[in-house]
């Protein structure tokens, strides 16, 4: 047990998770909803009908999924200097390009719903509820992180978000669990277990799927296809690049993942189609990372500079937001401008506020191992001789 002097994960929490949301009045809110219309190719099914084209949603919401993509990508940008700056230490792996699918995510889902993801996890962190100054402080390995600072960059939890996981594809099978224990208490609620197209192939992402056939969990099983799996494109690694299909007898749905109501309308759908008793559903999202598969890649020696930027230009998942809002009259130009200047404010004090916590006591190293009444009398420390004993 923690004595009163030592950080508590719990208290640490309790401030952690805090996601800065306001609503306030825009530009032509006379009629609370409108109806999108997606593109034709947003989706594409395997043995399952597609989702409605017909989006109807609140301007409300729609500004909400703008500024949390404006702040989610200003949040990484901050990251990327903490890191360049040599105060972020270690692997950081940023999801600048890929923020629609944290907020679409998000948007369709409850609390009750549960999501589990890789390492790229600061994004779906935030969209989970954890704060920015939790998230930065993290980074930093800093007591006021969300994890205490001793987790770091892939290893953020808050509740009903099961992490921020380290080792590939194993955060599949887990959250194929999760949907079990959602079955087995009788909850009506869905698990959404995310993983890359570099982990597909892995034997676990493939057990899991036939469990949650087999048993017909509430599991839905997204690989966020970013089109490399590190530095290896997606068709030198994979003999089928269609993700959507690979569940075989679990009926798939390919998003366009680019954009945020593209993937809010999937996500509503694979939900729905878990609790109706459905079982399991694949999503692939075709997104794309702007930056390279951690801090520690450049990004630019497997793919062409052009091919970044052509990216940038033409699917921007904020760029693409920003012309609804205006093509609706849903905002205006300067009060999205005012948007995107409190993020960077709201960035920014998070940042001073993660760099101004110190780092975790050295006894802190060993707390938390062991679920209470579980452990054991010592644990080993780096060291053979080393030991310490509670």
């Amino acid at each position: 047990m923690l004595s009163t002097q030592k950080i508590s994960l719990a208290k640490v929490a309790a401030k952690a998770f805090i996601t800065p949301l306001t609503i306030r009045t825009f530009a032509s809110s006379a009629a609370r909803n409108v109806s999108i219309n997606l593109h034709e190719k947003s989706f594409e099914s395997y043995n399952c009908e597609a989702p409605a084209l017909d989006v109807e949603i609140s301007k409300e919401e729609l500004v909400r999924m703008y500024k949390s993509m404006v702040t989610m990508r200003r949040m990484e940008m901050a990251s990327d200097g903490l890191y360049k700056a040599k105060l972020i230490r270690g692997f950081c792996h940023l999801c600048t390009g890929q923020e629609a699918v944290a907020v679409g995510m998000e948007t369709a889902l409850t609390a009750e719903d549960k999501i589990i993801t890789a390492y790229r996890c600061h994004g779906f962190t935030y969209m989970r509820g954890g704060s920015i100054t939790s998230i930065l402080a993290e980074l930093l390995g800093r007591k006021a992180g969300i994890s205490g600072g001793k987790g770091g960059s892939m290893h953020m939890f808050t509740p009903n978000f099961f992490g921020g996981n380290g080792i590939v594809g194993a955060q599949v099978p887990l959250g194929a669990g999760i949907a079990f224990a959602q079955k087995y208490q009788g909850h009506k609620a869905a698990t959404f277990s995310l993983y890359g197209d570099g982990a597909s192939n892995q034997g676990q992402v493939f057990e899991a799927y036939n469990m949650a056939k087999l048993w017909e969990l509430p599991a839905v099983f997204v690989c966020e296809n970013n089109r490399y799996g590190m530095g290896t494109a997606a068709n030198r690694s994979s003999a089928n690049t269609s993700y959507f299909k690979r569940g075989d007898y679990i009926p798939g749905l390919k998003v366009n993942g680019m954009d945020v109501l593209a993937v809010h309308q999937a996500v509503a759908y694979a939900k729905e189609w878990t609790v109706s008793g459905k079982g399991p559903l694949l999503l692939e999202m075709e997104t794309y990372r702007y930056g390279g598969h951690s801090m520690s890649d450049p990004g630019t020696t497997y793919r062409t500079r052009e091919e970044i930027q052509h990216m940038r230009s033409n699917n921007d998942p904020i760029t693409g937001l920003k012309q609804r809002l205006l093509e609706f009259n849903i905002i205006t130009e300067d009060e999205m401008k005012a948007i995107d200047k409190a993020a960077r404010v709201e960035v920014d004090q998070a940042v001073e506020e993660a760099k101004a916590s110190g780092e975790p006591d050295i006894s802190e190293f060993w707390t938390q191992i062991y679920q209470k009444g579980t452990g054991v009398p010592y644990v080993r420390g780096r060291e053979p001789e080393e030991f310490h004993r509670y």
